[in-house]
């Protein structure tokens, strides 16, 4: 369920379908009636683990100070469906909706579609009326299979490769890997960061089968001291600040940068150092530890490497500090792996409830935890105001869906949020 879609599905009597559905016939089928809107566009496309949010934001407020218009696509929201479509940051308002939604209806797609393929259809809709420069695409789930593949990206990158989706997507790293290669085209650059090995093998055949050129992290690039270096190049970026925090954020900028020296080159920009420095030190991301009340931190880490990153980060930040967890997780997930890993940084673990058909129940939770201390907390927002007040540093974690709700209910209790 996407929050905030079905208001413009009744509004303009379109039909869609709220499950998965891979493949691409579909939606292939849809753009051709549209006059096939994404050929129209600079597309920069990411599929992966983990990372895509965090890369595609660095890579958006890096273009833009360069003066760029940028469109980014990205899922699944922070609050309702507005936010997953954005123009220079800005979320698409209800006048845009209605606009494609129009123009979707009017070219008879009701009934065509699944829900995340209709978005799809209405970000690159967006895109072409907005006239912007680069289009930053982020797949939805896997790659090869997934809505937005449908794009012949400028480049594409791949952050990470991990167990995910195993349903859809197969229980195995190679399988995983096929899936996310899919996204590789002909002769396009492919930008990768550290993969398991077996995943890199499915990655560098693909990329040698399209005849894509290759960049790789911590081989083709890094960052070494706050400073970015191109080693194909000789390309020097100094004083990097990135604002979001984790080592692993420093690999994410380190892609994103990677892949606009690439955008520039295709688009006949002049790369400016303090435009770099500048984009990496203002790009933020909502749900990556994020401060949301004073002592209260918000993080959507819902899977074993996205637990291991957030452990590290609060090792890096927190030593030593005693940590309150409240976590709140799909049941899809492997949900004993990534407590297992939270309980290394935190004895004292709050389970809860929230707003999605997929979540795992408080109570079951509970008893997959080996903490020391460990209950069900029901009304979680008053909770976390009472750990705000009393300055007691509180991890909230699990799936960007409780994110959601807590941002939603705190704004509704007329708390602010950051946003």
């Amino acid at each position: 369920m996407i929050p905030g879609l079905n208001p413009y599905k009744e509004r303009w009597h379109m039909q869609s379908d709220d499950v998965i559905k891979p493949g691409l016939a579909a939606i292939e089928e849809a753009l051709v009636r549209l006059g096939n809107p994404e050929k129209q566009l600079q597309v920069v496309h990411i599929a992966g683990t983990n990372g895509k949010g965090s890369t595609l934001t660095f890579l958006e407020a890096i273009a833009q100070a360069h003066g760029l218009r940028v469109g980014k696509f990205m899922s699944p929201c922070i609050v309702d469906v507005h936010d997953q479509i954005q123009v220079d940051g800005q979320y698409m308002t209800v006048a845009e909706m209605d606009a494609v939604f129009q123009q979707m209806q009017e070219a008879g797609l009701s009934g065509v579609l699944t829900d995340f393929e209709l978005l799809t259809v209405a970000a690159f809709l967006h895109f072409v009326t907005c006239d912007v420069d680069v289009a930053l695409i982020e797949a939805g789930m896997g790659g090869l299979l997934d809505s937005t593949n449908v794009v012949l990206p400028m480049v594409s990158i791949i952050p990470s490769i991990a167990l995910e989706h195993t349903q859809f997507l197969g229980n195995t790293l190679t399988s995983i890997a096929q899936h996310k290669a899919g996204i590789i085209k002909p002769s396009r650059p492919v930008i990768i960061g550290d993969l398991p090995n077996e995943a890199r093998e499915i990655v560098v055949q693909t990329a040698q089968q399209q005849s894509a050129p290759l960049l790789t992290l911590h081989q083709d690039f890094d960052v070494l001291d706050k400073q970015y270096v191109h080693h194909l190049k000789h390309l020097y970026v100094p004083k990097l600040e990135p604002l979001m925090k984790g080592a692993h954020q420093v690999n994410n900028m380190a892609l994103a940068i990677t892949a606009f020296i690439e955008i520039a080159a295709l688009l006949h920009i002049e790369i400016k150092q303090e435009a770099i420095q500048q984009g990496v030190r203002q790009a933020k991301i909502l749900g990556r530890f994020e401060e949301i009340l004073p002592s209260i931190i918000v993080d959507g880490a819902h899977n074993p490497a996205s637990a291991e990153q957030l452990v590290a980060t609060i090792q890096q930040h927190y030593p030593n500090e005693p940590i309150t967890m409240v976590v709140g997780i799909l049941a899809d997930k492997d949900v004993k792996a990534v407590l297992q890993l939270l309980e290394q940084v935190s004895d004292c673990f709050y389970f809860v409830d929230f707003n999605n058909p997929r979540a795992m129940a408080a109570k079951d939770m509970l008893a997959l935890s080996n903490a020391a201390h460990k209950e069900i907390v029901e009304d979680y927002v008053w909770f976390l105001q009472q750990q705000s007040a009393a300055r007691a540093t509180t991890i909230v974690t699990g799936s960007l869906y409780l994110l959601t709700d807590i941002r939603t209910n705190l704004q509704k209790k007329g708390k602010n949020p950051s946003s």
